[in-house]
């Protein structure tokens, strides 16, 4: 029983609820952008290449036997373009909501800065205690 409580203790403490938060927040949003990515900015990208469609592209080092169900050996340089793209795309629209939010955050103020030199109490205090510390 005492994995039990300790699992618990270990779940129920706030960093990792903050954490399960985020990575379900975070799934949603990246659904939310993929979907901008595929369905929004890559139609446009695909017009103006000329419709090449990336992940078709490819390096064939051997054709398969679609009779014996052997699929093609080769090198999808394509969908690694495509996802490499995708990529620079999200890392940007991330970065767009980022740079959003910390505009809409109120700037913090600084903490007024303390005056380095001792009020006069400050400095008669200092020396009663050195005049101790002497023994006159």
């Amino acid at each position: 029983m005492a994995i039990v409580k300790e699992f618990k203790e270990f779940a129920m403490r706030g960093n990792v609820v903050d954490l399960a938060v985020g990575v379900i927040i975070g799934a949603a949003f990246g659904k939310i952008v993929a979907s901008l990515v595929n369905d929004i900015i890559m139609p446009p990208i695909g017009y103006l290449t000329g419709g090449i469609d990336f992940k078709n592209l490819k390096y064939l080092i051997k054709a398969g036997d679609p009779t014996k169900k052997i699929a093609d050996i080769s090198i999808n340089y394509g969908n690694f373009i495509n996802t490499v793209i995708e990529f620079l795309i999200i890392a940007f629209c991330i970065f767009m909501v980022v740079k959003a939010i910390n505009s809409m955050k109120k700037p913090e103020v600084a903490a007024p800065v303390a005056d380095p030199t001792p009020t006069a109490e400050e400095t008669l205090l200092t020396e009663i205690r050195d005049l101790l510390a002497k023994g006159k």
